[in-house]
């Protein structure tokens, strides 16, 4: 079955300018990391407003490497549409969110992809009423979907390899889109099995209502990026090290250290790795 990876994304700021982003994170004392607008369970707030789930974790693990606090974290929510243009301005120094690896991107975004979170798959959701059991039952159905995503291309391709046709429903917003599946402007809603049983268990108002076919489209690599190479280090330096889950809600470390791979990696704070790491 094909998979699906996680994306950690981490930008330099612009070539003409004098300071690194590390130089800059230190300067200014936090990381500013772009993160998904609301998946429960990689980057969501909670009641109080604290952001939780495994994005926020790296988030947090960055800044522990590199400023010794893994609480100095400052989050900014990001469309699909809004991702790329805030890493290359420089307005996030991370993004960690669902964002797919491809080619394309890994050639033409001035990005580096440096590591994996996440496997996943791409699949469908649909209300139990229709009695649908596969994904080649769908001809001729309203399908919702994010614009500017593999997704949206891996819907298409689908669908014309199976010799069918959809009309897509496409609304920039997660929240929005949300809200037009469970209102019933769509028959479908698409997008990484993760998202999916997010959505079924946070968003549904009855959840046994809502049915995640079994088809798997996978195509997408949800993985880390870099521009500066001293950045790309830490954040690798953190997956090989700790290639679990990093960090609890609480900040109590989950992982542990494993080998280190070789080569060498910027200057980061040892402390704050160990708070990650428990070791």
């Amino acid at each position: 079955m094909k998979r699906a990876l996680l994306l950690l994304a981490v930008l330099a700021t612009p070539a003409f300018a004098q300071q690194s982003t590390l130089d800059a994170v230190r300067s200014k004392g936090f990381v500013q990391c772009g993160v998904n607008t609301g998946v429960a369970g990689f980057s969501a707030p909670d009641s109080k407003g604290v952001y939780r789930g495994i994005d926020v974790d790296l988030c947090r693990a960055v800044a522990a490497a590199v400023l010794g606090d893994a609480g100095k974290v400052r989050y900014t929510p990001l469309t699909a549409q809004q991702r790329f243009t805030a890493l290359q301005s420089g307005e996030v120094d991370v993004l960690s969110r669902n964002t797919t690896w491809t080619i394309t991107r890994d050639t033409s975004l001035g990005l580096n992809f440096v590591g994996v979170n996440y496997y996943d798959g791409q699949g469908f959701m649909v209300p139990r009423k229709l009695n649908v059991k596969s994904a080649k039952q769908l001809n001729g159905a309203t399908v919702c979907v994010q614009p500017g995503t593999t997704t949206e291309l891996n819907l298409a391709d689908y669908f014309r390899a199976n010799k069918m046709t959809f009309k897509p429903v496409v609304i920039e917003k997660l929240e929005e889109v949300l809200n037009a599946y469970f209102a019933g402007r769509c028959d479908v809603y698409t997008t990484d099995h993760s998202g999916l049983i997010s959505t079924r268990a946070t968003r549904a108002t009855k959840p046994d209502d809502h049915v995640i076919l079994p088809e798997d489209l996978g195509g997408t690599l949800r993985a880390v990026l870099a521009v500066e190479r001293l950045v790309g280090l830490v954040v690798g330096h953190i997956h090989l090290r700790a290639p679990r889950a990093l960090l609890d809600p609480r900040g109590k470390a989950r992982g542990r250290f494993g080998k280190s791979s070789g080569g060498r990696a910027p200057a980061v704070d040892r402390n704050g790795l160990e708070r990650i790491t428990g070791r």
